[in-house]
């Protein structure tokens, strides 16, 4: 199998090259003068040459060393080179924020958030994935996500933005034709319409304060869609009702163009989080994009609205 170079042996011969000494080399790289002394041995015992004639009277590079020093000095500044380049990137407001949204909530809410943020930081690019789907962070390299779920038992780093209601809604016209229901019993005889990416499913819970859990299997539904959006146009023309957040019909509430029907049977709440793959080191561009949004999407509009 092979082996990885011993970039770290190289180095230290670097250091060792040019400050003269074991123990001054030692003392730049704050290692133990042992463990300069160990990665020479290790390093002279890998390439079967030695790089170093050894005297009471101090060191000195032999002719194989002379000949391989300047490769080595090579390796050492190209190291350091790449080090200071990201933590520049990591300490600067410059480079690229990868983001991945849900497709209506990033749509109306974050899409109108960027301008400001590209304008106040020129050298920073966002890319920005929207999908309802919830994705993999590491293998899509995303920096983070927004994403709308409970996540009260996950294991995923998850900042908290705000809470999100999900309202039982429909058109005027489609009660009227088709009676307001009162009890989630009351669904067997309405047409839900159904977002495909939710928890919900064709078995809608609802929790009551004071008559507790309940549970209604649905008819077959004319319409599920993908995508929050897709339903609006249904909905508002009366053709049934159904579960939608807060965020997406809080505008179609206050028109009247929707209405809200059994505001005391509850579905379990969601949130609205800031995800972030594992491991709390952020390049500074990250986090000022992070606080940015917490800062707007924490006071969002429909959020202390009652409907």
């Amino acid at each position: 199998m092979q082996r990885l170079p011993d970039f770290e042996a190289w180095a230290i011969f670097a250091t060792i090259a040019k400050e003269g000494s074991f123990a001054k080399a030692a003392k730049v790289l704050s290692l133990s003068q042992a463990t300069v002394s160990k990665a020479m041995t290790r390093l002279e015992a890998r390439t079967q040459t030695t790089l170093f004639h050894r005297t009471s009277r101090g060191i000195s590079l032999t002719e194989s060393g002379y000949g391989v020093l300047e490769g080595a000095n090579d390796l050492l500044n190209r190291g350091e080179e790449v080090e200071a380049e990201i933590k520049e990137q990591s300490e600067s407001l410059r480079g690229l924020i990868r983001v991945s949204s849900p497709m209506s909530f990033g749509l109306s809410n974050l899409a109108p958030l960027l301008p400001n943020f590209l304008d106040k930081h020129p050298d920073i690019e966002v890319d920005i994935q929207f999908n309802d789907q919830q994705v993999d962070l590491v293998t899509g390299r995303f920096d983070f996500s927004l994403r709308i779920a409970n996540l009260v038992d996950s294991s995923l780093l998850a900042r908290h933005l705000c809470p999100i209601r999900i309202l039982l809604v429909g058109s005027p016209a489609y009660f009227s034709k088709h009676g307001t229901p009162k009890h989630p019993s009351d669904l067997a005889d309405h047409k839900a319409l159904l977002y495909a990416y939710d928890d919900y499913g064709t078995n809608w819970r609802f929790h009551h304060e004071k008559e507790g859990e309940f549970a209604q299997a649905l008819p077959p539904s004319r319409l599920r869609v993908n995508n929050g959006d897709a339903l609006q146009p249904a909905l508002k023309q009366g053709l049934g009702l159904a579960l939608q957040p807060d965020f997406l019909v809080w505008e179609a509430l206050q028109s009247g163009e929707l209405v809200q029907v059994m505001p005391d049977w509850k579905v379990a709440p969601i949130a609205l989080y800031i995800i972030t793959p594992p491991g709390r080191l952020r390049p500074a561009r990250v986090k000022a994009l992070i606080e940015y949004l917490v800062k707007h999407l924490s006071s969002a509009p429909w959020k202390e609205l009652e409907f």
